[in-house]
């Protein structure tokens, strides 16, 4: 029966150990990479489930085991704290981004970003790919943007509103659609687009991801991960993709 017990008790400690992780969608590169750091220095697995932050938030909310949300905006966060569902004093903004156009690498023509610039004309009767705008990070921050570019009405019905952004990266890439607003990041990951246009930063709120422990945690290395992704270790990860360091 010992020796029974002895068998039993790594394996349960270890699964006691797996951190689990919601991220957004464009953080897939990056936190790949951290996280290959992480296990060749013999730590417990992590299991990273990447989506929307706004699928994310929603399925913490419904109950599903996550041990760290990080969010691609500070709204989807509040959500969660306002629900009473995160150990606050483990919240931190951990990266900034910087939303862009793209078009597809063989179409791509420089373009500048301003207001008065000829979108619609640009799109040709094409979809403008982008995060659905009422929800999904990448899509609230484009139609900001175009909002205050006084952009939005006129391109409204042309836009094809994806689950996240890098479903809107891959319309683009596959040719599907003849421009996307993605982040600076996800468009470094493929190499099938290719940034035209740098939307100026005062045209939208503060590209900014937050990062924080759930209470519903029970990984005994979720704290240390979570220090560990704020380490200097960590940061050429993200700065490789394009992401800021904030915290």
């Amino acid at each position: 029966m010992l020796a029974i017990l002895w068998m039993i008790m790594p394996a349960s400690l270890w699964a006691q150990d797996r951190v689990t992780v919601f991220a957004a969608a464009s953080l897939k590169n990056a936190l790949d990479m951290a996280n290959n750091a992480w296990a060749t220095q013999g730590q417990p697995p992590v299991t990273v489930s990447y989506a929307a932050s706004s699928a994310l938030a929603r399925q913490i909310e419904a109950g599903a085991p996550a041990d760290i949300f990080i969010s691609a905006d500070l709204d989807w966060m509040q959500y969660l704290s306002e629900k009473g569902l995160l150990q606050e004093d483990s919240r931190t903004n951990l990266l900034g981004n910087r939303l862009v156009l793209i078009a597809p690498k063989a179409h791509a023509t420089p373009i500048q970003i301003a207001p008065g610039f000829d979108l619609a004309a640009l799109l040709n009767d094409g979809k403008l790919a982008m995060g659905e705008p009422n929800s999904v990070p990448a899509g609230k921050y484009a139609k900001a943007a175009l909002e205050k570019l006084r952009l939005w009405s006129v391109v409204e019905k042309h836009v094809a509103g994806a689950e996240n952004v890098r479903a809107a990266l891959a319309l683009v890439s596959r040719g599907e659609a003849p421009y996307g607003i993605v982040y600076q990041t996800d468009a470094a990951a493929d190499p099938g687009v290719a940034v035209v246009g740098t939307f100026p930063e005062d045209l939208h709120p503060p590209i900014i991801y937050p990062i924080a422990l759930l209470k519903s945690s029970g990984a005994s290395a979720a704290s240390s991960y979570l220090n560990f992704l704020k380490s200097p270790q960590t940061a050429p990860f993200f700065e490789k993709e394009g992401f800021t360091i904030l915290h």
